[in-house]
């Protein structure tokens, strides 16, 4: 039955209860024990009156033997109401216990027992005892048991003194012959201490009590061998006469002897046992050295759960034997001189046993009774039906009676059919019995079950919804609901018949109110049937192939019902639960995930993920495959048709492949010789193939190994084959290659790619070297014989053309016919230049150079192109001076054979250049053509180095600029524009021409005080205006007082903050204060500067009132009034940056940069990048600059050696640090190091006030976000307001 949840819903509840007087817990015959498993079960919540209840016997005698009068008595006890009555038979007649004086009767139950009162003869209680329960309901019978009368076992007379002398080697056995009892005794060999005796496989005790020697050394030699019988149930122990053994022992050295039996003396033998028994099977050798035993089963296996081996092996236990164990049986006894066998038949019987037992049930007057009972046994047994006690036979027949099949049927019960049946098998072994009420009752019917349950189940499953009924004659249930009247018409649905409503498969429609009836009344009770969604497995886990030592992940996540709890995740390997393991972290449980670390052989399986709610469960497996590279092959052989052949076919044995199928066989080889070879890959087979055909050079010896790959790697190398060996043979091929590599003029060399050495296929191996001339020597070949490359031939002119071809052979003949290459001589240098060079410029930055193609017999090689040498030596204004200091830069630049002009851009405008041209082959360079001479034109100039802007009035802008860094011609002046910034961006632009080539700055006048300009300023040249500096700026405006004061008041003073105005001057007030509270005159702060955002007016009274004035000029902007704190307040907010750990910390902060600060000075002046001389000639002119590696774009410069030098790094400190700004950089902006000498201060102004420059045009168009001036080293004198004199700039 599927689970279910129950809770109570409100409903109509229970129609017309039966008020009856509770009878508790009516379980009839609740208390019979297993033996009978009789139960008639009615209800406990079932309300009736009291029930009468036929007889159950609760406590069964046992069968016993008593060896004295106090030991005589059997048990029976039985529960039944009308409380029963006991009597017993003995040996089938009847026996009165309680008219016996010598016996006593416990009350209310049938045990006796001896009184102890002069009891007679014990003999007359020996017989077969049955016991009888009996009340008006019916007669229980019990089993039939034995009271059996023995006698004390006790000693017989015997020597006092037992001696026995044994040789060394030999066996012997110490008898200990117990006295015969009918109980089977224990037997304990002791020494006269009562120490037990050591016993191991050479010295055993027999089931007999004997002691058995498989053979006696002289250590067994001793006078206290004492054998002491035990019987438990006589509570009694009977020591023998101690038996002394002496081993004589002789000089010559004990013969060893194969073993032979003690116990059992034959070769065979048969036992007999019944089921369920204990057997024991014996095997006790003697031989020297001491035999082993072994059991083994001749026809099956041996059963490991109901076999043991006790004895040090010489004993075979059965415990609870069964009928499968019966069959032949060996021991086999071994040492080093032979063995011995002996041979044992177990043949099992067995005593009746119950295979179906009848149940004892209420019925209904006029039904059916049916008591099936069935029993089996060895021989089979016979079974036969009493009633309280008396047999069938015995009364008389009854029609509506009858036995069928060891089944008992009455038919159309009645009351008088109220009884104890008995049913009873028998065969040779043993009796069995079982009680079995039949009780014929009239009860009404009640319904049992609960009102109002509600029934919560999964989608798809089966619902059962409960209508427990009780009463005798059953009760007839029927079901309906709100939906569907006739539920039955629904294959899904049944009714069972305890009155539960089956439902299989239920969907969400079966969801709704249903009603069970009870016929011919009007009791009924409602049941909610609420159907969930089913628990799904969304991610499941997966099969997964892991190597040994990594990690196995399985995820899987599941979809829940919301109506239910959240769901318990259970992990299982092949069935097996997984629990989270901490000490070694085998197992982790992360969320929804099972963690396997460190996977091994042993960690393979299914994995199964069990997510379970409440209701459902829901599974999914994966597994873990260990997978691995594979062993390598095995067993190499090769296969060859003919001794001659070079095919040959190696087989090999797969290796395990360790679950991960092989994918190729690599096959490899190693040549032996007088050196050994490194193993190289011969051929790759597929990984289903188990064989490779192979072909062979002639002349080799091989050895082969063969490599497996999977998936996971590469095997190890398998063993290598047997050496293989091929005859030599003529050379299958020549060397490849074939070429001339002449270098030297008048001479002709000859390479090729040498041949590897199994190519040579025999010994005696050379290279036959063929060559002729392409004109004018004839069909002729001249040849020659060399072992290696390359070969030479000389004097043969210079580049001349000849065919050439290299045969290999050997002792054995010539390779096959070589094909014929062309190949020419060495080459020399060219004789001639090219002629009618000439020139024409393009523009200011680029040329065309043409030239006549040169003559190619003068080359003397392979013409391979033209080379156009290009020197700049500086700028067209320069004087000499300047030139020969600023050094010459050439390019070279190549063009093919067949070209006869190239166009040369990125020239430098405004500078002198010399060109020459050279022809060149592969020897070299030729003579350079005449240097032609050339200048090219002026070029628009570079952007200004810099432009700052100043604003000494509201509406007035002063503009400062450097010149140009490359002017690239004669700068005429100036040109600026500007326009006022606004959003639709087409104000109007001003232009205005400068032109005063020497001018650096410009005032403009009349501005508007409320907008903001972009200025772009240009050089120009003849050529043009160059590009511009763009920079973007605003009027300083008048100053004003703050506004918008915020206060902060403590005891003895107050804070005041504001926000300073942007593009306004600083401007001073005065703050002038007067205490109400202790009266007095007007005070006055000193001057506060409006640019300073905060100031604190200090010196006042702790707890008073104050009036605050603001006055600038002779006008107050602003009047408050104040209260400070107390004293004793102490101010919890007070800012850091008065206290003295901040102050502190910024001291040591600036002190520690104004020690790097004079460091990099210090670095600096003791020397740069150029020397001072070069510093003095930058301040004289300032336009000549060496030549940049960007000049010619992407062709290659060729500097002169003061070039080099000026262009050479020296470490300095200030390459670590941003604090510096090195005089380079400084040089790249003015064209000359002009400063050679600042002061501290200066230094860092002009550090913290520029950025670092960038190279290229584009580059000064971004605007100078620095609102100081980045061209200016001494910073700007304060103005009288405590602001400077400079331009607001907008970034």
């Amino acid at each position: 039955m599927p689970h279910t949840q129950r809770q109570q819903v409100g409903s109509r509840g229970r129609s017309a209860a039966l008020h009856l007087p509770l009878f508790p817990l009516l379980l009839l015959l609740s208390f019979a024990p297993r033996l009978c498993q009789a139960a008639i079960h009615i209800p406990s919540d079932y309300h009736m009156s009291e029930l009468k209840k036929p007889p159950v016997i609760t406590v069964q005698p046992e069968s016993i033997t008593v060896f004295g009068a106090e030991d005589i008595g059997l048990t029976c006890d039985a529960t039944g109401n009308p409380t029963p009555t006991f009597r017993w038979t003995k040996d089938g007649e009847e026996f009165f216990a309680s008219d016996n004086p010598e016996l006593s009767v416990s009350k209310g139950s049938g045990t006796f027992s001896s009184n102890g009162v002069g009891i007679g003869p014990m003999k007359q209680y020996q017989g077969k005892y049955t016991c009888y329960a009996s009340n008006e309901l019916g007669t229980a019978v019990s089993k039939e048991v034995s009271l059996m009368t023995d006698h004390a076992p006790s000693l017989q007379k015997e020597q006092k003194v037992s001696r026995k002398k044994v040789e060394e080697g030999e066996s012997t056995v110490l008898k200990c012959n117990p006295p015969t009892s009918t109980l089977e005794p224990v037997i304990h060999w002791m020494d006269k201490r009562l120490r037990h005796l050591q016993l191991s496989e050479r010295v055993t005790v027999g089931k007999d009590g004997n002691l058995y020697f498989s053979h006696v050394t002289s250590e067994d030699s001793r006078e206290d061998y004492t054998c002491n019988v035990q019987y438990l149930a006589a509570r009694t122990i009977l020591p023998k006469e101690p038996i002394t053994l002496t081993v004589l022992t002789s000089n010559s050295v004990v013969r060893n002897r194969r073993p032979q039996m003690m116990r059992p003396t034959d070769t065979h033998s048969t036992y007999h046992a019944l089921r369920g028994q204990t057997l024991e099977l014996e095997c006790i050798v003697q031989g020297l050295p001491t035999p082993s035993v072994q059991w083994v089963r001749k026809d099956g296996q041996l059963s490991e759960s109901r076999t043991t081996r006790d004895m040090f092996d010489r004993r075979l236990r059965f415990t609870h034997i069964a009928e499968s164990d019966g069959g032949e049986y060996q021991c086999i006894a071994n040492n080093s001189q032979g063995k011995v066998k002996h041979t044992y038949t177990v043949s099992v019987e067995a005593a009746p046993y119950w295979t179906r037992e009848p149940v004892s049930q209420l019925y209904a007057p006029g039904e059916t009774v049916k008591l099936d009972c069935q029993a089996d046994a060895i021989p089979s047994p016979v079974l036969s039906w009493s009633i309280n006690g008396i047999p069938f036979s015995s009364t008389d027949p009854d029609p509506r009676r009858s036995v069928r099949d060891g089944a008992l049927i009455l038919k159309d019960v009645t009351f008088s059919d109220t009884a104890v049946y008995q049913c009873r098998a028998h065969n040779k072994h043993g009796t069995i019995l079982t009680n079995t009420n039949v009780y014929v009752i009239e009860l009404p019917p009640q319904i049992l079950t609960g009102e109002g349950i509600s029934y919560r189940v999964i989608q798809g499953q089966r619902a059962e919804l409960d209508c427990q009924t009780f009463g005798s004659p059953r009760p007839k249930v029927s079901w309906e609901s709100d939906s569907a009247p006739t539920l039955l018409a629904d294959p899904r649905i049944n009714l069972l018949t305890n009155g539960t409503l089956q439902i299989n498969n239920v969907s969400h429609s079966d969801a709704t109110l249903y009603t069970c009836s009870v016929a011919n009344s009007n009791q009924s009770i409602d049941a909610q049937l609420e159907v969930l969604n089913q628990t799904v497995i969304l991610s499941r886990p997966l099969a997964l192939k892991v190597k040994p030592g990594d990690t196995a992940t399985f995820t899987c996540l599941a979809q829940v019902d919301p109506k239910l709890d959240p769901p318990q995740i259970q992990w299982r390997r092949s069935g097996q639960k997984i629990f989270q393991s901490y000490a070694e972290d085998k197992y982790t449980f992360e969320g929804n995930d099972l963690i396997v670390a460190n996977v091994q052989p042993g960690d393979e399986g299914v994995y199964t993920c069990e997510v379970h709610t409440q209701l459902d469960m829901a599974e999914a497996s994966g597994s873990i495959t260990i997978v691995d590279r594979p062993d390598p092959p095995t067993q190499l052989q090769l296969q060859a048709s003919d001794p001659k052949d070079r095919n040959v076919i190696l087989r090999w044995t797969p290796g395990d492949e360790h679950n991960s199928p092989v994918l190729d066989y690599v096959v490899q080889f190693q040549q032996q010789g007088s050196k050994p070879h490194a193993w190289e890959e011969l051929k790759i087979v597929g990984g289903t193939k188990e064989s490779a055909d192979l072909t062979l050079q002639p002349y080799v010896s091989y050895r082969f190994r063969v490599t497996a790959i999977n998936a996971i790697g590469t095997s190890d190398h398998s063993a290598p084959s047997e050496l293989h060996s091929t005859p030599a043979e003529a050379p299958d091929n020549n060397p490849e290659d074939v070429r001339s590599e002449s270098t030297d003029p008048d001479s002709l060399i000859i390479m090729w790619k040498e041949m590897d050495g199994r190519s040579f296929n025999g010994p005696d191996f050379q290279y036959k070297v063929m060559w002729r001339r392409v004109v004018g020597s004839g069909p002729t070949w001249h040849f020659n014989y060399t072992m290696a490359p390359p070969f030479i031939v000389s004097d043969v002119g210079n580049f001349t053309a000849f065919e050439i071809k290299v045969q290999a052979i050997n002792q054995e003949g010539e390779g096959p016919e070589a094909d014929p290459v062309i190949g020419y001589s060495g080459e020399d240098v060219p004789q001639e230049a090219p002629m009618d060079v000439g020139v024409v410029i393009l523009n200011s930055t680029a040329i065309r150079v043409t030239w006549a193609a040169v003559d190619r017999e003068t080359v003397r090689g392979q013409l391979l192109g033209y080379k156009i040498h290009l020197t700049r030596y500086g700028s067209r204004v320069h004087h000499r001076g300047r030139r020969a200091r600023e050094g010459e830069t050439t390019v070279v630049l190549t063009v093919g054979a067949n070209e006869e002009k190239l166009v040369i851009g990125g020239l430098l405008p405004f500078s002198h250049y010399a060109l020459t041209a050279t022809v060149f082959n592969s020897k070299g360079e030729g003579p350079p053509s005449e240097t032609l001479s050339f200048q090219t034109d002026e070029g628009a100039p570079s952007p200004p180095m810099s432009l700052n802007l100043d604003s000494p009035g509201e509406t007035v802008m002063t503009l400062q600029w450097t010149p140009p860094a490359h002017p690239n011609g004669i700068l005429l002046g100036y040109l600026l524009q500007y326009q006022q910034i606004v959003e639709s961006d087409d104000s109007p632009m001003q232009v205005v021409t400068i032109d005063d080539h020497k001018a650096t700055s410009l005032t403009l006048k009349d501005l508007d005080r409320h907008s903001s300009y972009r200025f772009y300023l240009r050089g120009r040249t003849s050529a043009g205006d160059g590009k511009p500096i763009i920079r973007e700026g605003a009027t300083t405006l008048d100053g004003a007082p703050p506004a918008n004061i915020t206060l902060s008041v403590g005891d003895q003073s107050v804070n005041l903050s504001w926000t300073a105005r942007e593009r306004h001057r600083s401007v001073s007030f005065q703050i002038y204060y007067l205490s109400k509270t202790g009266g007095g005159r007007w005070k006055k702060s000193e001057k506060v500067n409006s640019s300073q955002s905060f100031y604190q007016l200090q010196g006042l009274i702790p707890g008073s009132q104050y009036r605050l004035k603001f006055t600038f000029g002779n006008n107050t902007f602003w009047d408050t009034e104040i209260q400070t704190e107390s004293a004793g307040v102490t101010d919890l907010h007070t800012g850091f940056a008065t206290q003295g750990w901040f102050i502190a910390l910024v001291s040591a902060i600036v002190l520690l940069l104004l020690i790097l600060l004079i460091l990099c000075f210090i670095k600096r002046s003791k020397g740069g990048k150029y020397s001072v001389k070069d510093k003095e000639e930058g301040q004289v002119d300032s336009e000549a600059r060496p030549m940049k590696d960007e000049t010619f774009g992407e062709y290659r410069l060729v500097l002169d050696d003061n070039e080099e030098k000026r262009t050479a790094s020296q470490p300095s400190l200030c390459e670590d640090s941003k604090l510096c700004t090195s005089e380079d950089n400084l040089g790249e902006y003015n064209g000359s190091s002009a400063i050679t000498e600042v002061n501290l201060d200066e230094s860092l102004v002009s550090q913290y006030s520029r950025t670092a420059p960038s190279e290229g045009p584009e580059a000064s168009l971004v605007p100078d976000s620095s609102p100081l001036n980045p061209t200016t080293l001494t910073p700007t004198a304060p103005a009288s307001n405590g602001l400077p004199n400079s331009a607001a700039v907008l970034d």
